[in-house]
């Protein structure tokens, strides 16, 4: 069984997940209980995360306890950085073979926590298969793009949420693309 990546991601209506800067202060309050109650459900189901440094990073700097405990994360970077916990494992892979090393250590569901190069890459590979954003009702006019890279593909909405606070959950499904049949052109040969 192929495992499943799951982008699940915090964005404002207008499609960004951090300011220019990278502060996340926007949305950085507590949740809702409502809101609170379904994170803690979506992490339950969560066996594996995948984060990028940059992300890693972020959550270095705001000091704390690891936000993640309990469950193993592979974060990809070329830097040497500290662990913030002992179910970090730092490497530098591609994230297809992050996801293939995770698969084999019989992990299926994947979180995808960060940031927009990672998710990007991630999306154009091929290698996401949910996407689900929590659209908060705040427009930040600029800011880190939810993918900072990607191809067009068709998404199906497989279910949709609104909590108290007014913002709205959407879980759509990855159409993964068919391979292309290429045709060749037959030679026509005009009698003359």
């Amino acid at each position: 069984m192929n495992p499943s990546l799951i982008y699940h991601v915090t964005s404002s209506l207008d499609g960004y997940i951090a300011r220019p800067d990278g502060r996340l202060d926007w949305f950085d309050s507590l949740r809702q209980a409502d809101e609170e109650y379904n994170f803690q459900y979506f992490y339950s189901g969560i066996d594996a995360l995948l984060m990028g440094r940059v992300t890693y990073e972020a959550l270095l700097q705001r000091g704390g306890p690891w936000p993640y405990p309990g469950k193993p994360c592979v974060v990809l970077t070329r830097l040497a950085l500290p662990r913030a916990a002992d179910e970090i494992q730092l490497t530098h892979c591609t994230p297809a073979q992050a996801v293939a090393a995770l698969n084999e250590a019989g992990f299926q569901r994947i979180w995808l926590v960060g940031g927009s190069l990672l998710a990007g890459n991630c999306y154009t590979a091929g290698l996401i298969d949910e996407v689900v954003i929590n659209l908060v009702p705040h427009l930040l006019g600029a800011g880190v793009p939810l993918l900072a890279t990607g191809m067009e593909r068709s998404l199906t909405l497989s279910e949709q949420r609104r909590f108290n606070s007014g913002t709205l959950q959407v879980h759509y499904q990855v159409q993964k693309q068919a391979s292309a049949v290429m045709q060749i052109p037959t030679t026509r040969i005009s009698a003359a």
